[in-house]
């Protein structure tokens, strides 16, 4: 949605209305935004006494970490090897309605992301068979291979039809872009059969949750390589909310990202929980709790290293009214990245007003010679 309802504006003047339109449209997002927050997002504090809870993510990042896992990545997420990626030709309305010129087909692989590096839960999230099947839907022109935007869902996404409507496909293949819809770990056709349950990724078994990011960051190497194997001159990400995060931890992690779009991202885990209320106690407390979650994501946080991807094609994109990752967590990732933040009078869900910085972002693609 890029506009303002027209029952919105209904009553303004003419030099008021596009002002009233951002306003109310803004309210309208950000109430939904709310509303979805309390009703799937917000949890109550631990009960747990908030030192007793930090003393034990302390003894857990002590036991479990060590300084180069930071400072050599490649020690955490350990490249994939040779994987068959195959494809299936599909027939999508998207593709029909731009007349034939574009091509659509499924990609699929082997999702095993190199040895676990928490043993322990290695049974429990192999029993996942499901999770175990990597894909992508990309979209191609048929005259041949373009720069690629692999776009990264969020939490509780991954259905291709609904990706297929959230995500302005029409419009990105018509600046030039292909377009490859990936799918997280546990999202999707990788989770539940075919049933709306909560993925069991992210977890609060932080053991879950870090293999998690592993998994997501491999397929996101296997899809890339795959990409370019098939002529793609230039490969990035476009990842939204817990895909912005995702799209984030990869461009400090892969070397081969062309360029990175986090939108209204998720930036720090600490931050989060903090806002939504799950950090509880004492501000004294509270500030040892978050610091030791920080230090327990640190592994598989993109504010814990630096971007590979120049600043110059990175883009951070937050709603003005979003409840679920408000602006000061898009903030995060642009300070950190050093790059522009871009902002949108809309909400988490109702992205009312994205088009323009979109549109932002494919003049800074063309700028830097990628379109």
């Amino acid at each position: 949605m890029d506009a303002c309802p027209r029952s919105l504006c209904r009553g303004a003047t003419p030099a008021a209305t596009p002002r009233l339109a951002r306003i109310l449209g803004g309210i309208a997002a950000g109430s939904v935004d709310a509303l979805f927050r309390r009703g799937v997002l917000q949890h109550p504090p631990s009960p747990r006494d908030p030192d007793e809870l930090a003393a034990d993510i302390e003894s857990f990042t002590a036991a479990h970490y060590e300084p180069r896992l930071l400072s050599e990545p490649q020690r955490f997420f350990i490249p994939p090897g040779a994987v068959d990626v195959h494809e299936v030709p599909r027939r999508r309305p998207v593709v029909r309605s731009l007349g034939g010129t574009i091509r659509c087909v499924d990609l699929r692989w082997r999702s095993e992301h190199g040895p676990f590096f928490f043993e322990a839960v290695r049974a429990r999230y192999q029993a996942a068979e499901r999770n175990t099947r990597g894909t992508a839907r990309l979209f191609t022109h048929r005259d041949g291979p373009r720069p690629t935007a692999i776009l990264i869902h969020g939490y509780l996404g991954g259905m291709f039809g609904v990706e297929e409507r959230m995500w302005p496909i029409r419009w990105l293949l018509r600046q030039g872009l292909d377009v490859a819809i990936s799918v997280l770990p546990f999202h999707g056709h990788r989770g539940s059969a075919g049933r709306f349950e909560t993925p069991a990724w992210p977890n609060a078994d932080m053991r879950v949750t870090a293999e998690g990011y592993r998994q997501a960051v491999w397929d996101l190497r296997v899809l890339s390589r795959a990409l370019r194997e098939r002529g793609a001159p230039a490969v990035g990400v476009v990842g939204m909310s817990l895909g912005g995060y995702t799209a984030a931890l990869f461009a400090t992690v892969d070397d081969g990202v062309d360029f990175c779009v986090p939108m209204i991202p998720l930036a720090s885990v600490a931050a989060f929980m903090d806002a939504h209320g799950t950090i509880d106690g004492t501000p004294a407390q509270r500030a040892r709790l978050r610091a030791a979650v920080e230090h327990q994501h640190a592994p598989i946080s993109p504010l814990s290293r630096p971007s590979r991807v120049s600043p110059a094609r990175v883009r951070v994109v937050a709603g003005e009214y979003d409840r679920i990752t408000p602006t000061r967590q898009a903030r995060l990732l642009a300070e950190h990245f050093a790059c522009p933040l871009l902002t949108f009078p809309g909400g988490h869900l109702l992205q009312l007003g994205r088009k323009e910085p979109l549109g932002e972002v494919v003049t800074m693609l063309r700028a830097e010679g990628v379109l």
